[in-house]
């Protein structure tokens, strides 16, 4: 037989029975989004007949390794082409943290936080401060997955406390990349988080909130290309 055992692809079953209904829920809410933007790109006004309504993609990545060589870099000799730095391969584990964010669809600014682990009071944490950066009175709508921090009683009980103030969509189960903040942490890990060296775990944390710092002072909002028909119905695959 031509058996390769040494292949193997991946594929996500959907468990979830719901799964059509709730992504079109999640779709729903980015083509509600794009109505805020003119041809040019830019924000348009808020013309709602209720409260103004602000978009954030939440998530939470856990187990950012701090991680601390055993020896310096040796950097390239002058006039060598092809050179490239060289790294002892030993190396110190320091220790995770967690960053628990949430991006705004409609500026691109980013709220975040890093802590040892990201439990409710963590979440609970994140959303206060989403709270705080957004007017009194606007609903901030939140896109994010089913991790039990989202639904646990501590975090029900705070946003018990602040009625009208939060609308939670979840995306479906094995479904996060509905998310668009996903693709947020995929470049924050390419650009700043590959190969990342430092020499105590609060310095990855400094780093990682300089990261955020820069991101904001020239935000760009990350877009979704939605599409609620299926295809065939004269829509447009989602991206």
């Amino acid at each position: 037989a031509d058996l390769h055992p040494d292949r193997v692809r991946y594929y996500c079953e959907r468990r979830d029975p719901d799964f059509d209904a709730k992504m079109h829920d999640v779709l729903v809410v980015y083509e509600q989004l794009s109505f805020r933007f003119c041809e040019d790109g830019a924000l348009l006004p808020w013309e709602g007949d209720g409260p103004e309504v602000h978009v954030v993609s939440v998530d939470e990545k856990p187990g950012i390794q701090a991680v601390s060589p055993t020896g310096p870099d040796l950097r390239p000799e002058p006039g060598v082409q092809g050179g490239a730095v060289l790294r002892d391969y030993e190396y110190r584990r320091l220790g995770t943290v967690s960053l628990i964010a949430g991006i705004d669809l409609q500026d691109g600014t980013v709220e975040g936080i890093v802590r040892d682990r990201h439990r409710s009071r963590e979440f609970v944490e994140l959303l206060a401060a989403l709270d705080a950066k957004y007017p009194e009175g606007h609903v901030i709508r939140l896109v994010l997955d089913n991790h039990s921090i989202h639904r646990s009683r501590e975090t029900n009980a705070w946003l018990d406390a602040h009625p009208g103030r939060f609308e939670m969509v979840f995306t479906p189960t094995h479904g996060s990349w509905l998310n668009v903040i996903e693709g947020f942490f995929g470049k924050m890990s390419r650009q700043m988080l590959r190969g990342i060296r430092v020499g105590s775990k609060q310095e990855l944390v400094d780093r990682i909130g300089r990261y955020l710092e820069e991101v904001n002072a020239d935000a760009v909002p990350h877009r979704w290309s939605w599409d609620i028909d299926p295809p065939g119905d004269g829509g447009e695959d989602a991206a």
